[in-house]
């Protein structure tokens, strides 16, 4: 599986204040310009919770379900982890661990993706485009989530 790792700092904000954040809204406002998304259904964010997406590409339609397989809390962070159980065909295993931790002057949030579409070809083919996606989110999480002063 390939991995992808962002990390990305939010000054002067605590954990608690970003993970009430994490709701559908901001799923919606991550989605980036050139990727046509369209949420379907969202429970949350607990063990057990889904997440529908309808891809529409150029010359399909394609679902993804991804279901929150683990959720951990601490003093320090919040963690919860989405699995891909039906995803679209150019992916054959998704793993998305979402982190929210304390730092220094603020927090942090951390996407960690492991993904696999089946062949080691086609992962070093996608890998940039999935980094870009997520990549996109840098400034969004900033924007909603860095508190006014």
């Amino acid at each position: 599986m390939r991995r992808i790792y962002l990390a990305t700092f939010i000054p002067h904000q605590t954990v608690s204040a970003i993970w009430e954040g994490f709701d559908e809204h901001l799923l919606e406002r991550l989605n980036p310009p050139w990727v046509s998304a369209e949420l379907i259904r969202f429970d949350g964010n607990q063990p057990g919770d889904e997440v529908h997406l309808r891809l529409n590409l150029i010359v399909m339609k394609q679902h993804w379900v991804s279901q929150i397989t683990d959720n951990q809390r601490s003093a320090e962070q919040i963690a919860f982890v989405d699995e891909g159980k039906q995803l679209p065909f150019f992916l054959k295993q998704w793993q998305h661990r979402h982190l929210i931790r304390a730092v220094q002057g603020g927090a942090e949030i951390v996407d960690d993706i492991r993904f696999s579409t089946g062949t080691l070809l086609t992962d070093a083919l996608l890998y940039p485009a999935l980094y870009a996606q997520f990549w996109y989110r840098q400034p969004i999480y900033r924007k909603a989530f860095t508190p006014v002063t």
